[in-house]
């Protein structure tokens, strides 16, 4: 991932996460909807990982499977999606 904050949050995280899912889509010129039923999601669900957050509150957490499904419709590997983790400070901490 190209993203230049190293995100220190969960909610960070999964914000940086979408954007990539973002950036990456557009470049292939694909809508929500096609990218989403490409990878077997609804749209409404894709636009939620987009955004970072499940529902207000509540930062988005995508299971491996659909990572995996998103890559795979991408046309990228796993990694190419994950903002780094090396910041990312964990409640509790």
């Amino acid at each position: 991932m190209s993203s230049s904050t190293v995100p220190s949050t969960w909610e960070e995280y999964a914000k940086a996460l979408g954007i990539e899912l973002q950036r990456r889509r557009i470049a292939l010129n694909v809508t929500q909807e096609n990218l989403a039923h490409q990878a077997g999601l609804t749209r409404t669900h894709y636009q939620q990982l987009e955004r970072g957050f499940w529902k207000p509150g509540s930062p988005a957490n995508p299971s491996l499977k659909i990572l995996v499904r998103l890559a795979q419709a991408l046309q990228l590997e796993v990694s190419e999606l994950l903002p780094s983790g090396d910041g990312v400070k964990w409640p509790g901490e």
